[in-house]
């Protein structure tokens, strides 16, 4: 019996797909939705087993066994990368929502009724990750959703191309692939762009090159102020150091005495901060004289080097060239020998140093005169 074309697009799409968004996790560019996966590890592997069940013999039942044995992979890394914290209400709703429906079958001496079960387990198990993004759809930037969102596609027509089935057994293919194309449209579509996946630089090929890795391109070390950042590996003036990432907070909300690990905000407009991520950018101190800036694109903020930075130099930036606030300022302690001794919003710095920077692209887009570059124009490099 030779094979389907559409069944090697989708066993080639849905290895992809796991492979990239594998690649994320363990380079720190994803943050996966714990409970979410989880529910779909058991689901995918109930799945499996029942969709051989009800359609022997059918080709897309080793779609849904690879996806299973993959989904138990990335559960399980992300469970060890991740430490505990309590789920929350909605996180417990959607669990018990899907472990009753994926319990109740074995009440059912019908292979039929238990795969609809997992069914409708499968929107359930998909709002924590929703959630999740609406809250920052930075947390799932992935060509992942789209990888999977084509897979699906593919899937669904091995199945339609299959005589004697009933519309009923498209059920889970089609939930899949409206879950999967929500996650896409919600991130953006832009990130299924192969150009923005793979690219080659600096003598190296790098995947998903818009985020570089940031394996191998820092350590952590300590300062007179605590921890800091230093460069493992040299970056050319206009490289992308990494990106800045973090949920989006009310400047009501942000803390009054921002100490500790709470003082980790990043004003990104006049009425929101950027609050801590718990990744590498949190670490990154202050300085007067900098080697970094940060630059706000369609793509995200990113820390871009500003001079050479070579191997062992600390990497910093001025936390001046995003602050529109008055009120704030903090004492400085960078030691530089441009230190102003005072950071303070934007204004505070002299008209000199703030052209340097606006010249540069290097401040928040509400800091910027009406004929610089337009946010969202430009790329990071």
């Amino acid at each position: 019996m030779p094979i389907e074309p559409w069944f090697l697009v989708a066993i080639l799409c849905s290895l992809a797909g796991y492979a990239v968004y594998l690649t994320g996790i363990r380079r720190q560019l994803v943050q996966p939705n714990r409970a979410s996966w989880l529910i779909w590890s058991a689901a995918t592997a109930v799945e499996a087993g029942t969709y051989a069940a009800v359609n022997p013999g059918a080709p897309q039942a080793w779609i849904f066994t690879i996806s299973a044995v993959a989904c138990v992979a990335i559960t399980l890394g992300v469970w060890r990368r991740s430490s505990w914290e309590a789920p929350s209400q909605s996180e417990i709703f959607c669990m018990a929502a899907c472990l009753a429906s994926l319990t109740l079958w074995f009440a059912f001496q019908n292979a039929f009724w238990a795969h609809m079960l997992v069914v409708i387990a499968v929107p359930i198990s998909f709002w924590p990750t929703w959630q999740s993004v609406w809250q920052d759809r930075n947390r799932e930037r992935s060509p992942a959703w789209g990888l999977w969102t084509l897979g699906d596609l593919a899937t669904l027509l091995v199945a339609t191309r299959i005589e004697g089935q009933v519309v009923g057994e498209y059920a889970y293919i089609f939930v899949e692939l409206l879950g999967h194309a929500s996650i896409w449209f919600m991130v953006g579509l832009a990130t299924i762009n192969p150009l923005r996946s793979l690219g080659f630089r600096n003598g190296r090929f790098y995947i998903l090159d818009a985020y570089r890795p940031a394996a191998n391109l820092f350590a952590i070390g300590e300062t007179h102020l605590g921890k800091a950042v230093y460069a493992a590996e040299g970056f050319a003036e206009g490289d992308a150091i990494v990106r800045f990432t973090g949920r989006r907070v009310r400047a009501d909300r942000v803390p009054s005495l921002m100490r500790g690990s709470s003082d980790r905000f990043v004003q990104v407009t006049p009425q929101h901060y950027m609050g801590p991520s718990g990744r590498i950018d949190d670490l990154i101190n202050h300085s007067c004289n900098p080697n970094a800036g940060l630059r706000f694109t369609g793509d995200g903020v990113f820390l871009v080097a500003v001079r050479p930075i070579a191997p062992g130099d600390e990497i910093t930036w001025d936390y001046s060239t995003t602050l529109k606030e008055s009120n704030w300022h903090m004492i400085c302690q960078c030691r530089s020998e441009e230190c102003r001794r005072v950071i303070g919003n934007f204004e505070t710095l002299s008209e000199a140093r703030q052209e340097w920077f606006r010249a540069r692209n290097l401040v928040a887009p509400y800091l910027r005169r009406k004929d610089d570059v337009a946010p969202g124009r430009e790329r990071a490099a």
